[in-house]
This record gives C-alpha cells, sequence and structure tokens, in this order.
C-alpha cells in the first residue's frame, strides 16, 4: 500500500513538474545547506546502514527458513531470530536518530530560509507593498519555505537510501535467483505506466481543487476584514456571495469525492498487481525449489526482496520530479530574494547631528520608477509586470524649512503634495537633486538616524491588532507606563483609555476598528510622541474626521508640533493659517509661497483655494 500510494503520488508531481530552472539555483541551495555540512554527513551516513540493515533482514529469514527445513539445531534459529530482532531494534533506533537529524536540518533551513526573506522584504521599498498581494508574499514565507525544506529532506535521504536499497537487492536477487529477478523486473512497466497515467488525471483535479481553495481563501479574506464585512453590509448582496462561495464550495466537494475514489481504485490496483508479482515470484521460485536449483530459504527471501526492489525503483523513476519541487521552491524563494531593494544604506553612512533638524529640498525631481524594477507578476498575481514608470512628477521643488518651523503644502488632489512628504523620511529615493536633514544628504544617513528623526502621520494611521500598550511600545521599546499615560494625556486620549475594562490592556482589533477615527488618529499621534522625532510629516492627519474629532486632534497636534520642524500637508487650510512657509504645490511645481496674509493678498492660486473652500462661512456661521 505505501508502494502504491508513494508511486501515484510522485506521478502526481510529475504532471505539474516544471521543465527547467535557472542556473545556479542548486548552487544557492548548496550554499544555504552549507552551514549544516555536519548535520547532513551524519544524515546521510545513518542512511546507507538504514539501507543495509532493509536488506539484511529478508536474506537472515530466508536463512531461518533453511535451518528449519535442514533440521538444524534449535540454537541456530533463535540465534538467527535474535539477530533479526536486534537488526529491527538497531533500525527503529537509527530511524529515531535519522528523523532528529532531519527535523534539525529541515528546520534549520527554515530558521535560516525565513528569516533571510522576511529581512529582505522589510528592505523593500513602500512601492514593493502597493502592488504585491499580501497573501501571495507570505506564501512564499509559508507553503515555499516549507516545501522546500521537506522536499530537500525527504529527496536527499530516500535518494541516498533507495540508490543503496536498489543496489543491494538487485545484486543479492541476482546472486540467489537471475530467473526470479528477471522476472521481478518484467513486471515493473505494470506498476510505472499506469502511475504515470492516473497521475496526470489527479494532477489536474488538484490544480482545480487549488484553485478553487485559493479563490474561496480570497473571498473569505475580503469579506472578512472589518472594511470589507462593513463594505458587505453596506452594497453587497448576501445572497449572492453565499451562492458563489457554495458554488466553489461544491466542487471542491465533487473534486473531493473524484480523488478519493480515484485514489483507491488506483492504489487497490496496484496492491493486486504487488500481491500478483509476489505470487509469481513464490510460483516460479517454489517450482525452482521443488526442482532442487532454490533452496526454500531462498524463496522466501526473494519473496520480501521483491518489496526492497520495487519501492525503491518507483521512487528513484520520480527522483527527478522530487528534486525539480524541491528546486522550485527554492527557486520562487530565491526569486523574491533577487528583487533589488532600490533604497540602500551606503557602507559609511552617517548619523544625524544633535539639536535641531532643518528640511531643505533643493532642485529635486523624482518620477516613480517601473514596476519591474520592484515587483514580481507572481506576487500581483498578473501575467506580466508593468513596465511603465518613470515619468517625472516633481520639477525641481526646493524649499527650506528651518529647525522648529512648520512648512505647509496646499494644492490641488494629485499635485504632488504625498509625493514631497514621502521623500522626506526616505521612502523613496530622488531621480535629482538632494533632500537633506540638518544639511546632510539623506542618502547619506543610516536608516536609524532617518527613522529616529523623522516622524510622521498620515490620514489612515496604521494600528496593529494587539492592545493599546503594544501598539505604543511599537515606537519606543521599553518605554514605561508613565510615559506611555503621559502621552495618552497629551493626545488627549487618557480619559478614554482609562474608561476601558482592561486600560492599556485593551485588544483595539484589527486596525483599530474597536476606535473611532479621531481615537484611532489620536492614537497615533500618541505614539509619535513617545518616538521623539525631531521632524513631523502630517499628511492630510484630520482629512477624514468630524468637526469635534477634528478640534481634539488638532489639540493633539499641537502639542506634537511643539518645538519640531513639521511638514504638513492639509486640504483643510484652516489648519495651516499659523504656519511660518506656505507652499502651493500644483502639478508637481511650487508655484507660490508665503505666510497666509502675504498669499491671499497675492490674490494667486492660494487666494483662490481659500475663498473657494470658505465661501459658504459667513452663511455657516
Amino acid at each position: 500500500m505505501d508502494n502504491a500510494w508513494s508511486l501515484m503520488s510522485g506521478a502526481m508531481r510529475a504532471a505539474d513538474a516544471p521543465k527547467g530552472l535557472r542556473r545556479g539555483t542548486v548552487r544557492r541551495v548548496a550554499e544555504f545547506a552549507r552551514p549544516h555540512w555536519r548535520r547532513i554527513v551524519v544524515f546521510l551516513v545513518l542512511t546507507v546502514i538504514s539501507a543495509v540493515l532493509a536488506v539484511s533482514s529478508p536474506l537472515l529469514a530466508g536463512q531461518v527458513v533453511n535451518a528449519i527445513v535442514d533440521g538444524d539445531d534449535a540454537s541456530v534459529v533463535v540465534l538467527l531470530a535474535l539477530v533479526i530482532a536486534g537488526l529491527a531494534i538497531a533500525d527503529a533506533g537509527l530511524g529515531l536518530v535519522e528523523r532528529w537529524q532531519s527535523a534539525r536540518i529541515g528546520e534549520g533551513l527554515i530558521y535560516d530560509l525565513r528569516r533571510t526573506v522576511f529581512r529582505h522584504v522589510q528592505r523593500m521599498p513602500i512601492a514593493f507593498f502597493t502592488r504585491t498581494r499580501t497573501g501571495a508574499l507570505v506564501s512564499r514565507l509559508n507553503n515555499d519555505v516549507i516545501g522546500a525544506q521537506r522536499t530537500f529532506t525527504a529527496t536527499l535521504s530516500g535518494l541516498v537510501t533507495n540508490v543503496i536499497q536498489l543496489a543491494l537487492s538487485l545484486a543479492v536477487m541476482v546472486t540467489l535467483s537471475w530467473k526470479v529477478t528477471l522476472l521481478a523486473l518484467v513486471l515493473l512497466p505494470v506498476f510505472v505506466l499506469p502511475a504515470r497515467r492516473v497521475g496526470r488525471r489527479m494532477a489536474g483535479l488538484q490544480r482545480e481543487s487549488a484553485e478553487l481553495n485559493a479563490a474561496m481563501t480570497t473571498q473569505m479574506t475580503e469579506r472578512f476584514s472589518a472594511p470589507g464585512a462593513t463594505l458587505v453590509k453596506l452594497f453587497g448582496r448576501p445572497d449572492v456571495e453565499a451562492a458563489e462561495f457554495g458554488a466553489r464550495a461544491d466542487r471542491v466537494r465533487d473534486i473531493g469525492v473524484r480523488t478519493a475514489m480515484l485514489t483507491r481504485w488506483f492504489m487497490t490496483s496496484l496492491t493486486l498487481v504487488s500481491a500478483l508479482a509476489t505470487a509469481l515470484v513464490y510460483g516460479l521460485g517454489g517450482w525452482l525449489a521443488l526442482d532442487g536449483q532454490l533452496a526454500a530459504g531462498t524463496v522466501v527471501a526473494l519473496a520480501l526482496l521483491l518489496t526492497r526492489l520495487y519501492t525503491p525503483l518507483t521512487a528513484l523513476a520520480n527522483v527527478r520530479v522530487d528534486v525539480m519541487t524541491a528546486l522550485v521552491s527554492f527557486e520562487r524563494i530565491f526569486e523574491v530574494l533577487d528583487l533589488d531593494p532600490m533604497i540602500k544604506e551606503k557602507p559609511d553612512a552617517r548619523d544625524l547631528p544633535a539639536g535641531g533638524v532643518s528640511v531643505e529640498f533643493t532642485d529635486v525631481r523624482f518620477g516613480y520608477p517601473a514596476a519591474d524594477r520592484y515587483s514580481l507578476a507572481s506576487l500581483e498575481e498578473v501575467a506580466t509586470v508593468d513596465n511603465r514608470g518613470g515619468e517625472e512628477v516633481l520639477h525641481g521643488v526646493s524649499f527650506r524649512a528651518e529647525p522648529g518651523q512648520m512648512v505647509a503644502l496646499v494644492g490641488s488632489s494629485g499635485a504632488g503634495k504625498s509625493t514631497i512628504a514621502s521623500l522626506v523620511p526616505r521612502l523613496y529615493d530622488v531621480d535629482s537633486g538632494a533632500v537633506r536633514l540638518s544639511g546632510v544628504d539623506v542618502r547619506d544617513l543610516r536608516f536609524d538616524a532617518v527613522r529616529h528623526a523623522v516622524g510622521v502621520v498620515t490620514q489612515d494611521g496604521h494600528l496593529f491588532h494587539d492592545t493599546i500598550r503594544a501598539n505604543l511600545a511599537y515606537a519606543r521599546p521599553g518605554v514605561t507606563d508613565a510615559e506611555i499615560w503621559d502621552a495618552l494625556e497629551r493626545a488627549r486620549l487618557s480619559a478614554l483609555v482609562r474608561s476601558l475594562p482592561d486600560g492599556l490592556d485593551t485588544v483595539i482589533g484589527e486596525r483599530g476598528y474597536r476606535l473611532s477615527g479621531g481615537e484611532r488618529q489620536r492614537l497615533t499621534i500618541a505614539r509619535l510622541l513617545l518616538a521623539r522625532p525631531r521632524v513631523v510629516v502630517l499628511d492630510e492627519a484630520t482629512a477624514h474626521l468630524d468637526s469635534e474629532s477634528e478640534a481634539a486632534v488638532g489639540e493633539a497636534l499641537a502639542d506634537a508640533l511643539d518645538g519640531r520642524t513639521s511638514l504638513v500637508i492639509a486640504h483643510r487650510l484652516s489648519t495651516v493659517r499659523a504656519a511660518d512657509l506656505i507652499l502651493v504645490v500644483e502639478a508637481g511645481e511650487i508655484v507660490e509661497r508665503g505666510t497666509h496674509e502675504r498669499l491671499l493678498a497675492a490674490g494667486g492660486r492660494y487666494a483662490e483655494l481659500y475663498h473657494t473652500q470658505f465661501a459658504e462661512q459667513p452663511a455657516a456661521a
């Protein structure tokens, strides 16, 4: 039964086997395996010993039969039985040690691969995450890493064990009886050919099932998230959604039934063929034994060795598939590792000078890079990655914010305000010109120096599905409860948190959806206060809040900006009237600059935006 299942699963993999791999994949796999080479050597030695023991047992069983037929002393039979028992115990012990070594190697590979991929993905530019499907990326860290590990260890041990078993079994069987051995080999195509045909059918069913399950998973992930569930409640059609999900689930059920019956039919057939082959061996061997050409024990040994012959033969028939499957998993991992992070820290990167920080843009020109530079079609789940891009969106932007000053960016949607803001924390690198903090180009600073110096609050600040304490401590690990409460007090949120049953240990849900919009925004401001940045970037921080929430957030922001250099993007011009410098951005260029009063007096674009936004203010008052 095990032999039949192994053969069928190998044939299924053969139907889906890739046709080729990139050059250098095997070398890179060897590089990951090199730190574990001592364990791999021990593992291979154990598999060789285990293979020798597997072939030895049938020969000893044949000796027992011969001793009984020849009427030898009972002590001989007992001794042989004890040796067989000893070999069984030794084989069991070796199996445990071999499994332990295999687990150490496999888990070590998982650890190395996951850590390497996770660290590399964190270095990718923010544009990478705007295009990549999260589920596809997580699959590389889970399914492909585990698949690579399992197939690597299983293939390694299986290849060595099967080659040794096959060579020893074949040599011993030919020595015992070349006629019986020839008969056994003639029947091998009866095993292999049906497996290939059924394997193709099974692979097709498995592919369809995997695609349907992936579609159901995507539907569940999108509909069960807080924003997705809200959208379904407001605009969705629950009955249609349920019917669509049910149709996929129904097809998966039918595939499961067909697969189960096809598997059972196939395994039953091959088990029957195996039994018939054993019967032929007994028949031919028995006839030769009665004719005096073979001993009775030799017939028994040949029958037992038959299983030691077919198992490695069928496994080695699919060894290329196993190797290719392992290498494909590794290649999918290497595909992610080969993506260029684009934004890199220089070897001689420096720290930021102490004290207040100025922000300076000098003739900055920038265009968003084409997706083929930082993304993968397989992670986007598209046929090809969009190679368009590179069009300049910022055209010679220059300005300077002195330490402690507030500079506001206003203008139409899509004018380039958020793009300018994203260059300060170095989410992207400029194409030409420079962005400087205290006179130092951000490209010359250490990543940690930029992160500690620049704090950002967006219109939709992200919060983790964790406690309030954990979300705040993320900005500064090791922070005390007293410091957390101080930040909450300054963010005008302490009264709310104290009223919660679990206080700081309250879990706020995915993306903080257990809190209101204003509460979430004030929590992100409290996190900013704990981080203590010297430069604050506010990107539409109050854009989607009601008047009451905006007032509360505005008070918290005033505290957060006090004494810090700030770059503020605001759609509501009432929030930037007190700015030291207002920059009007249109089509990627600064078209006006000055204070609120001067820009109003100039009667240009800023005055147009201001009067349009506040045209109804007197009537409302």
